[in-house]
Protein backbone atom coordinates (compact mmCIF):
# COMPACT_ATOMS: atom_id res chain seq x y z
CA UNK A 1 0.00 0.00 0.00
CA UNK A 2 1.01 3.74 0.54
CA UNK A 3 4.03 3.64 -1.08
CA UNK A 4 5.71 0.63 0.36
CA UNK A 5 6.67 -2.95 -1.36
CA UNK A 6 3.88 -3.86 -3.15
CA UNK A 7 1.03 -5.54 -1.10
CA UNK A 8 0.43 -7.29 -4.19
CA UNK A 9 3.62 -9.62 -3.26
CA UNK A 10 2.09 -10.27 0.36
CA UNK A 11 1.82 -13.59 0.17
CA UNK A 12 4.23 -14.73 -2.50
CA UNK A 13 7.34 -12.59 -4.03
CA UNK A 14 10.07 -13.60 -6.48
CA UNK A 15 12.95 -13.17 -5.88
CA UNK A 16 16.02 -14.55 -7.24
CA UNK A 17 14.20 -17.14 -9.47
CA UNK A 18 12.78 -18.36 -6.60
CA UNK A 19 9.53 -18.33 -4.15
CA UNK A 20 10.03 -16.11 -0.69
CA UNK A 21 6.59 -17.13 0.67
CA UNK A 22 5.38 -14.31 3.32
CA UNK A 23 2.34 -15.45 4.67
CA UNK A 24 3.52 -14.49 8.30
CA UNK A 25 4.25 -11.15 7.47
CA UNK A 26 0.98 -10.96 5.68
CA UNK A 27 -0.64 -12.16 8.73
CA UNK A 28 1.32 -9.78 11.18
CA UNK A 29 0.33 -6.91 9.01
CA UNK A 30 -3.85 -8.01 8.89
CA UNK A 31 -4.18 -8.09 12.87
CA UNK A 32 -1.04 -5.27 14.18
CA UNK A 33 -1.52 -2.57 11.75
CA UNK A 34 -5.25 -2.16 11.95
CA UNK A 35 -5.26 -2.92 15.64
CA UNK A 36 -2.92 0.39 15.88
CA UNK A 37 -4.61 2.56 13.42
CA UNK A 38 -7.80 2.20 14.97
CA UNK A 39 -6.42 3.67 18.27
CA UNK A 40 -4.72 6.31 15.94
CA UNK A 41 -7.93 6.93 14.20
CA UNK A 42 -10.23 7.61 18.05
CA UNK A 43 -7.32 9.83 19.60
CA UNK A 44 -6.53 11.65 16.30
CA UNK A 45 -10.35 12.35 15.78
CA UNK A 46 -10.80 13.83 19.55
CA UNK A 47 -7.60 15.79 19.97
CA UNK A 48 -8.05 17.36 16.75
CA UNK A 49 -11.45 17.71 16.81
CA UNK A 50 -11.25 19.57 19.91
CA UNK A 51 -8.36 22.07 18.48
CA UNK A 52 -10.48 22.84 15.99
CA UNK A 53 -13.81 23.75 18.54
CA UNK A 54 -11.28 25.56 20.57
CA UNK A 55 -10.42 27.67 17.97
CA UNK A 56 -13.88 28.38 16.67
CA UNK A 57 -15.63 29.34 19.58
CA UNK A 58 -12.64 30.58 21.78
CA UNK A 59 -9.96 32.30 19.66
CA UNK A 60 -8.77 34.55 17.19
CA UNK A 61 -8.84 33.55 13.47
CA UNK A 62 -7.57 36.69 12.23
CA UNK A 63 -3.95 35.77 13.97
CA UNK A 64 -1.55 33.78 11.52
CA UNK A 65 -0.51 31.02 14.16
CA UNK A 66 -3.84 30.35 14.93
CA UNK A 67 -4.69 29.86 10.93
CA UNK A 68 -1.47 27.82 11.12
CA UNK A 69 -3.27 24.96 13.95
CA UNK A 70 -6.41 25.25 12.46
CA UNK A 71 -5.15 24.16 9.49
CA UNK A 72 -3.07 21.49 10.33
CA UNK A 73 -5.54 19.79 12.40
CA UNK A 74 -7.68 19.96 9.22
CA UNK A 75 -4.83 18.23 7.49
CA UNK A 76 -4.35 15.61 10.29
CA UNK A 77 -7.99 15.29 9.78
CA UNK A 78 -7.48 13.84 6.67
CA UNK A 79 -4.47 12.27 7.09
CA UNK A 80 -6.52 10.23 9.61
CA UNK A 81 -9.66 9.82 6.91
CA UNK A 82 -7.62 7.56 5.27
CA UNK A 83 -5.85 4.67 7.96
CA UNK A 84 -9.55 3.32 8.48
CA UNK A 85 -9.56 2.11 4.54
CA UNK A 86 -6.01 1.10 4.69
CA UNK A 87 -6.80 -0.68 8.00
CA UNK A 88 -9.88 -3.20 6.54
CA UNK A 89 -7.37 -3.15 3.24
CA UNK A 90 -4.78 -4.81 5.70
CA UNK A 91 -7.78 -7.69 6.40
CA UNK A 92 -9.65 -8.23 3.07
CA UNK A 93 -7.54 -6.47 0.64
CA UNK A 94 -9.61 -3.66 -1.42
CA UNK A 95 -13.10 -4.07 -1.67
CA UNK A 96 -14.71 -0.61 -3.16
CA UNK A 97 -14.08 -0.25 -6.57
CA UNK A 98 -11.12 1.89 -8.28
CA UNK A 99 -13.01 5.26 -8.21
CA UNK A 100 -12.60 4.58 -4.01
CA UNK A 101 -8.92 3.85 -4.27
CA UNK A 102 -8.00 6.68 -6.52
CA UNK A 103 -10.04 8.62 -3.76
CA UNK A 104 -8.77 7.15 -0.78
CA UNK A 105 -4.77 7.16 -1.97
CA UNK A 106 -5.60 11.14 -3.06
CA UNK A 107 -7.00 12.02 0.71
CA UNK A 108 -4.41 10.46 2.75
CA UNK A 109 -1.32 11.85 0.40
CA UNK A 110 -3.24 15.41 0.70
CA UNK A 111 -3.31 14.82 4.46
CA UNK A 112 0.18 13.41 4.41
CA UNK A 113 1.96 16.28 2.54
CA UNK A 114 -0.35 19.69 3.61
CA UNK A 115 0.60 18.43 7.37
CA UNK A 116 4.46 18.38 6.69
CA UNK A 117 3.60 21.91 5.19
CA UNK A 118 2.02 23.51 7.73
CA UNK A 119 4.61 22.22 10.16
CA UNK A 120 7.06 24.17 7.81
CA UNK A 121 4.73 27.20 7.91
CA UNK A 122 4.86 26.87 11.53
CA UNK A 123 8.04 26.63 12.45
CA UNK A 124 8.66 29.15 9.64
CA UNK A 125 6.51 31.31 11.59
CA UNK A 126 8.31 31.24 14.67
CA UNK A 127 11.48 31.61 13.62
CA UNK A 128 10.61 35.09 11.82
CA UNK A 129 8.76 35.84 15.39
CA UNK A 130 11.88 34.90 17.45
CA UNK A 131 14.56 35.56 15.22
CA UNK A 132 13.93 38.85 13.58
CA UNK A 133 10.90 39.97 16.26
CA UNK A 134 11.15 43.66 14.87
CA UNK A 135 9.91 42.53 11.10
CA UNK A 136 6.53 43.61 10.09
CA UNK A 137 5.88 40.09 7.76
CA UNK A 138 2.88 38.90 9.74
CA UNK A 139 0.64 41.89 8.70
CA UNK A 140 1.35 42.00 4.89
CA UNK A 141 -1.71 41.09 3.18
CA UNK A 142 0.63 38.29 1.05
CA UNK A 143 0.76 36.22 3.75
CA UNK A 144 -2.43 35.97 3.58
CA UNK A 145 -2.24 33.23 0.44
CA UNK A 146 0.40 31.45 2.14
CA UNK A 147 -2.42 28.66 3.55
CA UNK A 148 -3.99 28.88 0.11
CA UNK A 149 -0.18 28.06 -1.45
CA UNK A 150 0.69 25.49 1.00
CA UNK A 151 -2.83 23.74 -0.18
CA UNK A 152 -2.07 24.28 -3.73
CA UNK A 153 1.37 22.64 -3.22
CA UNK A 154 0.42 19.71 -1.02
CA UNK A 155 -2.67 18.51 -3.21
CA UNK A 156 -0.05 18.84 -6.67
CA UNK A 157 2.43 16.39 -4.20
CA UNK A 158 -0.41 14.26 -3.90
CA UNK A 159 -2.01 13.88 -7.22
CA UNK A 160 0.81 11.25 -8.52
CA UNK A 161 -0.72 8.59 -6.21
CA UNK A 162 -4.09 8.38 -7.55
CA UNK A 163 -3.43 8.47 -11.18
CA UNK A 164 -0.86 5.94 -10.85
CA UNK A 165 -2.51 3.74 -8.66
CA UNK A 166 -5.43 1.14 -9.82
CA UNK A 167 -7.39 -1.78 -8.35
CA UNK A 168 -5.33 -5.12 -9.32
CA UNK A 169 -6.54 -8.79 -9.07
CA UNK A 170 -3.84 -11.53 -7.21
CA UNK A 171 -3.02 -13.92 -10.55
CA UNK A 172 -3.14 -16.84 -8.17
CA UNK A 173 -6.51 -15.80 -6.76
CA UNK A 174 -8.61 -13.35 -8.99
CA UNK A 175 -11.05 -13.01 -5.77
CA UNK A 176 -8.30 -10.98 -4.06
CA UNK A 177 -7.85 -7.45 -5.26
CA UNK A 178 -5.71 -4.96 -4.31
CA UNK A 179 -5.31 -1.11 -4.69
CA UNK A 180 -1.97 -0.36 -5.82
CA UNK A 181 0.51 1.27 -8.28
CA UNK A 182 -0.22 0.08 -11.57
CA UNK A 183 3.31 -0.30 -12.34
CA UNK A 184 7.34 -0.62 -10.09
CA UNK A 185 7.97 2.71 -11.74
CA UNK A 186 4.98 4.78 -10.46
CA UNK A 187 5.94 3.14 -7.17
CA UNK A 188 9.50 4.25 -7.23
CA UNK A 189 8.90 7.53 -8.43
CA UNK A 190 6.55 8.02 -5.85
CA UNK A 191 8.77 6.97 -3.30
CA UNK A 192 11.25 9.20 -3.61
CA UNK A 193 9.12 12.30 -4.19
CA UNK A 194 7.95 11.10 -0.46
CA UNK A 195 11.98 11.12 0.64
CA UNK A 196 12.72 14.31 -1.02
CA UNK A 197 9.86 15.96 0.57
CA UNK A 198 10.91 14.73 4.08
CA UNK A 199 14.27 15.51 3.36
CA UNK A 200 14.02 19.24 2.37
CA UNK A 201 11.41 19.63 5.64
CA UNK A 202 13.79 18.35 8.16
CA UNK A 203 16.31 20.60 6.56
CA UNK A 204 14.13 23.56 6.70
CA UNK A 205 13.00 22.68 9.90
CA UNK A 206 15.95 21.96 11.76
CA UNK A 207 17.84 25.32 10.38
CA UNK A 208 15.13 27.13 11.44
CA UNK A 209 15.39 25.72 15.00
CA UNK A 210 18.95 25.62 15.23
CA UNK A 211 18.50 29.77 14.73
CA UNK A 212 15.69 30.12 16.98
CA UNK A 213 18.01 28.23 19.61
CA UNK A 214 20.59 29.95 19.06
CA UNK A 215 19.06 33.12 19.60
CA UNK A 216 17.29 32.04 22.47
CA UNK A 217 20.47 30.94 24.34
CA UNK A 218 21.58 34.71 23.60
CA UNK A 219 18.46 36.16 25.35
CA UNK A 220 18.32 35.87 28.55
CA UNK A 221 14.61 34.95 29.62
CA UNK A 222 13.10 33.08 32.98
CA UNK A 223 11.21 31.02 30.59
CA UNK A 224 14.41 29.90 28.61
CA UNK A 225 14.50 26.48 29.17
CA UNK A 226 10.61 25.61 28.82
CA UNK A 227 10.96 26.77 25.81
CA UNK A 228 13.93 24.90 24.57
CA UNK A 229 12.38 21.47 25.81
CA UNK A 230 9.83 22.61 23.44
CA UNK A 231 11.65 22.63 20.51
CA UNK A 232 13.68 19.79 21.44
CA UNK A 233 10.61 17.75 21.52
CA UNK A 234 8.95 19.29 18.33
CA UNK A 235 11.61 18.12 16.81
CA UNK A 236 12.72 15.22 17.79
CA UNK A 237 9.30 13.67 17.44
CA UNK A 238 9.17 15.02 13.67
CA UNK A 239 12.05 12.92 13.09
CA UNK A 240 11.95 9.79 14.86
CA UNK A 241 8.01 9.61 13.54
CA UNK A 242 8.98 9.74 9.61
CA UNK A 243 12.67 9.62 9.21
CA UNK A 244 12.54 5.25 10.14
CA UNK A 245 9.39 5.32 8.20
CA UNK A 246 11.36 6.81 4.97
CA UNK A 247 14.32 5.51 5.38
CA UNK A 248 12.81 1.84 5.36
CA UNK A 249 10.55 2.45 2.19
CA UNK A 250 13.63 4.18 0.30
CA UNK A 251 15.87 0.57 1.17
CA UNK A 252 12.65 -1.90 -0.06
CA UNK A 253 13.29 0.26 -3.46
CA UNK A 254 17.25 -1.84 -3.58
CA UNK A 255 14.39 -4.97 -4.34
CA UNK A 256 13.19 -3.12 -6.96
CA UNK A 257 16.10 -2.66 -8.46
CA UNK A 258 17.60 -6.18 -7.80
CA UNK A 259 20.42 -5.32 -5.87
CA UNK A 260 21.96 -8.47 -4.97
CA UNK A 261 21.35 -7.69 -1.03
CA UNK A 262 18.34 -6.86 -1.05
CA UNK A 263 16.94 -9.95 -2.89
CA UNK A 264 17.75 -12.07 -0.39
CA UNK A 265 14.38 -13.81 1.34
CA UNK A 266 15.58 -13.00 4.89
CA UNK A 267 16.17 -9.24 4.20
CA UNK A 268 13.06 -8.39 2.18
CA UNK A 269 11.69 -10.29 5.51
CA UNK A 270 13.20 -8.04 7.84
CA UNK A 271 12.24 -4.96 5.80
CA UNK A 272 9.00 -5.86 5.97
CA UNK A 273 8.56 -6.39 9.33
CA UNK A 274 10.89 -3.19 10.08
CA UNK A 275 8.29 -1.10 7.86
CA UNK A 276 5.58 -2.34 9.84
CA UNK A 277 6.86 -0.84 13.16
CA UNK A 278 8.16 2.15 11.05
CA UNK A 279 4.91 2.71 9.91
CA UNK A 280 3.02 2.67 12.99
CA UNK A 281 5.67 5.12 14.54
CA UNK A 282 5.15 7.74 11.58
CA UNK A 283 0.97 6.89 11.27
CA UNK A 284 1.21 7.93 15.24
CA UNK A 285 2.13 11.11 14.19
CA UNK A 286 -1.49 13.01 13.23
CA UNK A 287 -2.64 11.91 16.97
CA UNK A 288 0.12 13.71 18.54
CA UNK A 289 0.70 16.84 17.00
CA UNK A 290 -2.24 18.57 19.01
CA UNK A 291 0.17 17.36 21.98
CA UNK A 292 3.06 18.92 20.90
CA UNK A 293 2.17 21.81 19.08
CA UNK A 294 -1.39 22.87 20.79
CA UNK A 295 -1.69 20.91 24.45
CA UNK A 296 1.15 22.43 25.79
CA UNK A 297 -0.44 26.10 25.71
CA UNK A 298 -1.65 26.74 29.31
CA UNK A 299 -4.43 28.46 27.35
CA UNK A 300 -5.52 25.47 25.39
CA UNK A 301 -5.89 23.53 29.10
CA UNK A 302 -7.76 26.13 30.11
CA UNK A 303 -10.28 25.78 27.22
CA UNK A 304 -10.21 22.28 27.95
CA UNK A 305 -10.82 22.54 31.96
CA UNK A 306 -13.62 24.86 30.50
CA UNK A 307 -15.51 22.49 28.29
CA UNK A 308 -15.51 19.63 30.60
CA UNK A 309 -16.89 21.87 33.52
CA UNK A 310 -20.15 23.46 31.35
CA UNK A 311 -20.61 19.59 30.27
CA UNK A 312 -20.43 17.95 33.56
CA UNK A 313 -21.29 21.41 35.16
CA UNK A 314 -19.27 20.09 37.61
CA UNK A 315 -18.99 24.45 38.14
CA UNK A 316 -22.52 25.87 37.14
CA UNK A 317 -21.24 29.44 38.59
CA UNK A 318 -18.35 29.29 36.29
CA UNK A 319 -18.73 30.94 33.04
CA UNK A 320 -16.10 30.26 30.20
CA UNK A 321 -15.00 33.35 28.84
CA UNK A 322 -16.13 33.47 24.91
CA UNK A 323 -14.03 36.38 23.95
CA UNK A 324 -11.77 35.26 21.39
CA UNK A 325 -8.00 36.37 22.44
CA UNK A 326 -4.62 35.52 21.36
CA UNK A 327 -2.82 32.38 19.92
CA UNK A 328 -3.36 29.11 22.63
CA UNK A 329 0.04 28.36 21.99
CA UNK A 330 0.73 30.95 24.78
CA UNK A 331 2.82 30.27 27.72
CA UNK A 332 0.77 32.85 29.78
CA UNK A 333 -1.15 35.95 30.05
CA UNK A 334 -3.73 36.29 26.39
CA UNK A 335 -2.83 38.99 23.88
CA UNK A 336 -6.22 40.88 22.10
CA UNK A 337 -3.61 41.57 19.37
CA UNK A 338 -0.77 40.67 18.12
CA UNK A 339 0.25 43.91 17.65
CA UNK A 340 -0.18 44.80 21.56
CA UNK A 341 1.59 41.19 22.11
CA UNK A 342 5.44 41.99 23.32
CA UNK A 343 7.56 39.80 20.65
CA UNK A 344 9.66 37.22 22.75
CA UNK A 345 10.94 34.03 22.64
CA UNK A 346 8.21 32.34 25.06
CA UNK A 347 5.26 32.41 22.73
CA UNK A 348 6.83 29.20 20.91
Amino acid sequence: MENSTDYYYANILDIENGLCRKDAVAKVGSIVVPFFFSIVVLLSLIGNILVLVILVLYENLKLLTNIYILNLAVSDLLFTVGLPFWACYYIWGWTLGDVACKTVCFVFYAGFYSSVMFLMMMTFQRYMAVVHPLSDWERGHGFSLITIITWVVSIAAAVPAPIYSSVQADPGDPQKLYCEYNSTGAYLAITYEQNVFFVFAFLFMGFCYTKILQTIFNTRTNKRHRTIKLIFCIVVVFFLGWAPYNLVIFLHTFTHHQINYFTRCDVSHHLDYAEYICKLLAFSHCCLNPVFYVFVGVKFRNHVKGILRKIFQTAPNMDIQHTRTGTILSHGSVCSNSNNCKRNSTTV
